[in-house]
């Protein structure tokens, strides 16, 4: 067992302990909220409330672990509570007061440790002394960010105000609140503690319905750009939305105070100092007595959890060599205008394959033919004749075209005899020049093309169609024309 002796007084640590009157007590549903909602946060196997007893380690809450307690001398729990402080093990294996550990070798077989003590003043008064953890643990090694730790030590301090709150209802329950009233803040508090779960940093908020005023914790205040203590009235916290999202969270609102429905909104924001964010806002109603006297909710910063998700769609959705989009954004794109197709309007598809681009690789090597690929994007891009159209990267030399607007019925030969003429391109060589030109397989939305498989299929067999007769020429499934470019054939 790890000798704490010296560092915190044991003796008066174990008084204080035993004052809570919470070893060997039933779980409880905000100790168990607060456990899955840090198991969340770190996405581990294991989040526990822990209280460190003389010999065990007891758990108020466990999850992923069905024991309910185990041997004071294998917790790494005791290692927290020695030092007082935030105790982070990435590796336990690369640990050597951990590599031998039983937990470690053998099952549950942990690798990653996060554990924040949880202080409670003595009975005799004085310093807060230790007397467990809320920790996190895995079976992986894990390297938490200083911002999710963070959010951890404030899961601990809800959870020494959980046992404070405890003990002086046990000690002083003549001179609280009547028993209806504890009952219903402890449901309150409850409600909150659940949304804390689902959220990981979180400011409060509660409007009152008689006056509309409102209340801010001290994070809903940051959140907004504002000092605490700050006036705080309806119409001015909905100013911090942009119209549009200002009439969803009103409505919102408005549902939740007429019908107690309750909300969970992702909205565009601007604070205070003008900085655009992203905030998610859960909101419900409070009754007493069967009469709603306010609404409460949570308000979370996911502003960089947000940016992060955007980056993340936006590099699938780019082809990293050319800049223009991929395969993935073609697919989706062609979807939504096949949706518009099957209510009549106009569509069309062009698969592009490079001619003598193999030959470029080979003779020249991979750079120049990347350079190849990048001046054909370009070129794509500059296209200005082809009115609503959509342009992408299907992978290799291959590019493709998605054609809309009344220009794909009428123009379509037309616009492929152009294109065929702009997609040329002379590669410079020791011996000579390359020419790089195109060939374009079409097919047009119809009867027979209804969806995207057929559509690329009969496309593809009309670009080999137009391969067989001539390269650097076009061809249209269900179209008997063999396109021709608008200048010379192709050397």
């Amino acid at each position: 067992m790890v000798n704490i002796t010296g560092i915190v007084d044991e003796v008066a640590r174990l008084d204080a302990l035993r004052a809570l009157d919470m070893l060997d007590t039933p779980p409880e549903a905000e100790f168990d909220a607060i456990a899955a909602g840090a198991r969340h946060l770190f996405g581990c196997k294991f989040a526990f409330v822990s209280l460190v007893d003389a010999d065990r380690q007891w758990f108020k809450a466990a999850c992923g672990l069905e024991a309910s307690e185990t041997p004071r001398d294998v917790s790494f729990c005791t290692h927290t509570i020695a030092a007082d402080d935030l105790l982070v093990i990435a590796d336990t294996r690369e640990d050597p007061r951990f590599a031998t550990n039983p937990m470690v070798v053998v099952t549950p077989f942990v690798r990653f440790y996060a554990g924040v003590p949880l202080r409670v003043t003595p009975p005799g008064g004085g310093a807060a002394l230790p007397i467990g953890t809320l920790c996190v643990a895995d079976d992986k090694p894990q390297d938490p960010t200083r911002e999710k730790l963070e959010i951890l030590a404030g899961m601990a301090r809800v959870v020494e105000a959980l046992l404070e709150a405890r003990r002086t209802s046990k000690e002083n329950l003549q001179l609280a609140l009547d028993r209806q009233e504890v009952l219903g803040d402890m449901a309150r508090t409850h409600r909150l503690l659940q949304h804390a779960e689902r959220m990981a940093r979180i400011g409060s908020w509660r409007l009152e319905l008689d006056g509309e005023r409102v209340h801010w914790s001290d994070q809903t205040y940051a959140i907004h750009g504002l000092e605490p203590g700050s006036q705080a009235q309806l119409a001015l916290a909905m100013q911090f939305y942009p119209d549009d999202d200002r009439a969803k969270l009103e409505a919102a609102l408005d549902r939740c105070v007429r019908q107690g429905t309750a909300w969970d909104l992702e909205l565009n924001f601007t604070d205070a100092q003008g900085r655009p964010r992203r905030v998610r806002t859960l909101g419900e109603i409070d009754e007493r007595a069967g009469k709603r006297v306010a609404v409460m909710g949570v308000i979370q910063d996911i502003t960089d959890r947000y940016q992060f998700e955007r980056r993340l769609v936006a590099v699938a959705r780019t082809d990293e060599l050319t800049g223009i989009p991929s395969r993935r954004a073609f697919n989706e794109e062609l979807e939504v205008a096949l949706d518009r197709a099957r209510e009549g309007a106009p569509l069309a598809i062009a698969i592009i394959d490079l001619d003598r681009f193999k030959e470029v690789n080979d003779r020249l090597g991979h750079a120049t033919g990347d350079k190849v690929l990048q001046v054909m994007a370009a070129k794509l891009q500059a296209v200005q004749y082809l009115g609503d159209h959509f342009i992408a990267r299907l992978g290799g030399d291959e590019f493709v075209l998605i054609l809309r607007g009344r220009r794909t019925q009428e123009e379509l030969v037309q616009d492929i005899a152009r294109l065929l003429a702009d997609l040329r391109y002379d590669v410079p060589d020791d011996r000579n020049v390359i020419m790089v030109s195109a060939t374009i397989g079409a097919c047009a939305y119809g009867a027979s093309y209804v969806d995207r498989a057929s559509l690329l299929k009969e496309a593809d067999e009309a670009l080999y169609r137009a391969k067989r007769m001539q390269r650097g020429t076009g061809a249209i499934a269900g179209n008997s024309a063999h396109i021709q470019s608008l200048v010379g054939e192709p050397r």
